[in-house]
């Protein structure tokens, strides 16, 4: 099969068979339709629109590509720690599925060249190579199935450029991880400071809580705010992980909470709209 695509790709002129090639290094097959993977590459910021007024960007294609890789680790690190627990498995898929390892991932494989955007990799978009990276990993599933997607994972993001037991074995950024949930979820997360002391040692002592949808979800205390912060993120990142009575419950909230604004939003807006016969009536006046 290999050699039969090879042949068609050297069949196209040398302009048209480069994406082939391009894409072949990077992940070590031909694609079939490489519409998808060209698709994947294309941030937000240089959406192509086309007739029937949809707008073509990754982003559809990093939301399956995000779930498909959480599977694909899962399978992977359930199977390489086979007497682990539950708790430590959910960690180490964290640690490979966090944005600032997928940036990385993306750059040691030379996404980045590739990407198409208008906008630059900057402060605010520092994750737009990993982003793309989640969207061909979407584009393989649907072009080649989930066996090959298992296997790029596996062999040409981990085993090349990472090294799954000392992955195990990083502290993982649990206030990235609870903001970028939040964001994904549409839902309010805040740090405060609840205490801050000197103890016995002449030692600044910082207490911080998250606040989930105005619920407490995590305390941390720590000679640091970030540590505080950190310690605080982790308590209420496995709470969201692990209970899923308290999720629920957030969720739940969380769809009260917009529903109450949306209820609020449309009775001011029938407030501000009079009826015709009444604007008529002002006018006269």
């Amino acid at each position: 099969m290999l050699k039969k695509i090879y042949r068609s790709v050297r069949l196209l002129p040398k302009r048209g068979k480069e994406p082939y090639t391009s894409f072949y290094k990077i992940f070590g097959f031909y694609p079939y339709n490489i519409t998808l993977y060209e698709q994947a590459l294309r941030h937000k910021s240089s959406s192509i629109k086309l007739k029937d007024g949809r707008w073509i960007n990754n982003e559809r294609l990093e939301f399956l590509g995000d779930a498909i890789l959480d599977a694909t680790v899962a399978d992977i690190v359930f199977k390489e720690f086979e007497y682990k627990k539950e708790g430590f498995l959910t960690t180490v898929r964290s640690k490979i599925v966090q944005r600032e390892t997928l940036n990385k991932l993306a750059l040691e494989l030379g996404i980045d060249r590739f990407v198409k955007a208008s906008t630059k990799n900057n402060t605010h978009n520092t994750h737009m190579y990993g982003n793309a990276l989640e969207a061909l990993i979407g584009a393989i599933y649907l072009d080649q199935g989930y066996r090959v997607t298992k296997k790029f994972v596996y062999e040409r993001l981990i085993q090349q450029y990472l090294n799954i037991d000392s992955v195990a074995e990083l502290e993982v950024n649990y206030k990235s991880r609870l903001i970028e949930w939040s964001q994904k979820q549409k839902i309010s997360v805040s740090f405060d400071l609840i205490d801050s002391y000197v103890n016995e040692d002449n030692t600044p002592v910082f207490k911080t809580a998250v606040v989930i949808v105005g619920e407490q979800a995590g305390i941390g205390t720590g000679y640091s705010k970030k540590e505080s912060q950190q310690k605080a993120a982790k308590e209420a990142f496995d709470k969201i992980q692990n209970e899923s009575d308290f999720l629920n419950h957030i969720l739940k909230q969380h769809e009260q909470e917009q529903k109450m604004h949306d209820d609020l939003y449309t009775k001011h807006a029938e407030k501000d709209i009079q009826p015709t016969s009444q604007i008529e009536e002002n006018h006269k006046q």
